[in-house]
């Protein structure tokens, strides 16, 4: 069988599998995140950075990154830019001085709001036609994938 008249994934050609597709579908949300925040000068990343900032409250860049599942270079790329902004401030832990926190300011949090409701409008989209039970069964199926990756990395690194 060739093309889309495939009766089964298996019979599909490569960049037709399930994890092509899956591929695929994470690189065209993130394209369509970063189309959408693009008017706020917010890339997807950017945005989540400052979204979890201002819903969590002040925590330090390793926290921050370790919570985004971004690496702490990258995380404190997206700091600074915020902070050159005025959407985040570094302040120092008043427990440890050794440690800095990421806080949102006042115009962060304003900002946020933004991002919330372009999120929302965005999802509804992403989610037209499909009801809660398919999300829920993609939701669980896209669990087991990543333990099963999980899984793999840590054999790897500890055979």
């Amino acid at each position: 069988m060739t093309g889309s008249s495939a009766s089964h994934e298996l019979d599909a050609p490569p960049w037709l599998r399930v994890e092509s597709t899956l591929i695929s579908t994470a690189r065209d949300i993130r394209a369509a995140y970063d189309l959408d925040l693009a008017p706020l000068d917010l890339t997807l990343n950017s945005a989540s950075t400052l979204a979890y900032v201002a819903e969590h409250g002040p925590l330090t860049q390793t926290d921050l990154a370790e919570r985004l599942g971004l690496g702490r270079a990258a995380t404190g790329t997206h700091v600074d830019r915020l902070e050159a902004r005025k959407l985040l401030e570094r302040r120092a832990d008043a427990e440890d001085r050794r440690v800095w926190l990421v806080a949102a300011t006042e115009s962060g949090r304003n900002l946020h709001a933004q991002i919330q409701a372009i999120d929302a409008d965005l999802r509804a989209q992403l989610r037209a036609g499909i009801d809660r039970r398919e999300r829920q069964m993609l939701a669980n199926v896209l669990v087991r994938l990543r333990k099963n990756l999980q899984a793999r990395s840590a054999e790897a690194l500890h055979p």
